[in-house]
């Protein structure tokens, strides 16, 4: 029997969550023949060690995909690409896991059967790291349903969660350009596989997200020195990639991304402290209020971290549990 699906996990530095993930990978239970690959990227505590013997008991399996040096997470999450078997991949990086025994099965079940789907995502509990529950939940939808392309642009990189994401391998095996070059991951690889099929989501949660984990690409993106620069190259990359994704489709998505790189232009002008031009800037609706939650948004940031990432995190739950569309 040929593998069907390659479940493919990221990993660095992860020793206190990478079990739980693995052990949720082994837990499902499914007709069709899976592997796990996981990319440990030179990491310096014990992840090595536990992915190590996780790979000796289950060598039937788990494969190992790495490097003499670290080699960053996108180059991590291409080599697990083009190192898979499967039709499908699965995506969870080693700090989340799974909690559904069916979560593959369900998501095969229906990939195979609608040929045009070429993404697929379900909810998600958010766990404050290292396992404190929070009562909080990634839902951007009541129920089953197609995901309009629309809501993923807008929705941005969190619309859906990455332990929940399964696609068909033959799209990201040649991505495009603004895939590679872009400052973060999900987001782009959402908007192209959405732009090459559609996207369905279950509305059932699955797995489990854990915010605040240290080291996490969140976390050094917010704390430490430099975070107004941090900001300002990410800001300016997530426009580049919504000006390339616009002109890779032809402009047929022109209103969302303009109202996706308004508030993230004004946020640009406001670091660079550019007042004339925030004066003039103009907003499609509200403009005034805005340009007043673009200036909080940006002090809390800079100035208390902590405390915007508390805010950022109810804030979407709020919105992806309550949204009714």
């Amino acid at each position: 029997m040929s593998i069907l699906v390659s479940i493919n996990c990221t990993t660095y530095n992860h020793e206190d969550y990478i079990a739980d993930a693995i052990e949720s990978f082994l837990m499902q239970k499914t007709n069709f023949k899976y592997e796990i690959l996981i990319g440990e990227d030179c990491s310096t505590d014990n992840t090595r060690k536990i992915v190590d013997e996780y790979a000796t008991q289950y060598p039937e399996i788990i494969r190992i995909i790495t490097s003499s040096q670290n080699v960053g997470a996108r180059q991590n999450s291409r080599r697990l690409v083009e190192n898979s078997k499967g039709k499908y991949i699965a995506e969870c990086e080693g700090d989340d896991f799974w909690t559904d025994p069916l979560k593959l099965q369900k998501q095969v079940d229906y990939m195979e059967s609608h040929s045009e789907c070429s993404l697929c995502f379900h909810s998600a509990e958010i766990l404050q790291a290292p396992n404190k529950p929070t009562g909080r939940i990634i839902r951007p939808y009541l129920s089953d349903k197609i995901s309009p392309i629309e809501d993923i642009i807008i929705g941005g990189g969190g619309f859906c969660p990455t332990p929940s994401l399964l696609y068909r391998k033959k799209f990201m095996e040649n991505p495009p350009t603004y895939y590679l070059n872009a400052p973060i991951g999900d987001y782009p690889m959402q908007m192209y596989l959405a732009s090459q099929g559609y996207v369905y989501y279950f509305d059932a949660c699955m797995c489990a997200y854990r915010s605040g984990v240290e080291g996490s690409w969140t976390n050094r993106m917010s704390f430490g020195s430099n975070i107004k620069e941090k900001i300002i190259g990410i800001n300016e990359g997530i426009i580049q990639l919504l000006e390339d994704f616009n002109e890779s489709t032809n402009y047929i998505y022109q209103h969302e991304i303009n109202k996706t790189k308004q508030p993230i232009e004004f946020e640009l002008l406001i670091l660079k402290k550019k007042t004339k031009e925030q004066k003039q800037f103009k907003f499609s609706h509200s403009n005034w209020l805005n340009k007043i939650k673009a200036k909080m948004k940006i002090i809390i940031r800079c100035n208390y971290p902590s405390l915007f990432l508390k805010i950022s995190n109810l804030k979407t739950a709020k919105m992806n549990k309550n949204l009714n569309v």
